[in-house]
């Protein structure tokens, strides 16, 4: 069973950037397709972006796409998502997730494993 714990978020101004970080442990996660989706108040949690196992392929929900950039260092056993030009409905909790199939995917079901969130607040 994999653990994952997100870190980086925070309070930042629009137009300002945040790098969230994931860190794995219990197993590794080089055979794991990974994901960030978010959940903002009384809204339901969605896809944000994924990456592949070895990192050749990724997606994006198109509200982030050209902005956000997720990457991952399978010798360190953790996944980024770097976050620029934020705006204010970017405000979320972002969660990371893991599937035990090294495909990703853009659905939450799809996923074996969550970590418990990181809060991202962007003032306007």
């Amino acid at each position: 069973q994999v653990q994952l714990v997100e870190s980086g978020g925070g309070l930042v101004q629009a137009g300002g950037s945040l790098r969230l970080s994931c860190a794995a442990s219990g197993r590794t996660i080089s055979n794991s397709g990974m994901g960030w989706f978010r959940q903002a108040p009384g809204k339901e949690r969605v896809f944000v972006a994924a990456i592949s196992w070895g990192g050749g392929a990724t997606r994006y929900a198109d509200s982030v796409k050209g902005r956000f950039t997720i990457s991952r260092d399978n010798a360190k056993n953790t996944v980024h998502l770097q976050m620029n030009s934020l705006k204010p409905e970017d405000t979320a909790v972002y969660y990371c997730a893991a599937r035990l199939d090294r495909v990703y995917s853009t659905r939450g079901y799809d996923y074996d494993a969550w970590g418990q969130g990181t809060q991202v607040t962007v003032s306007s």
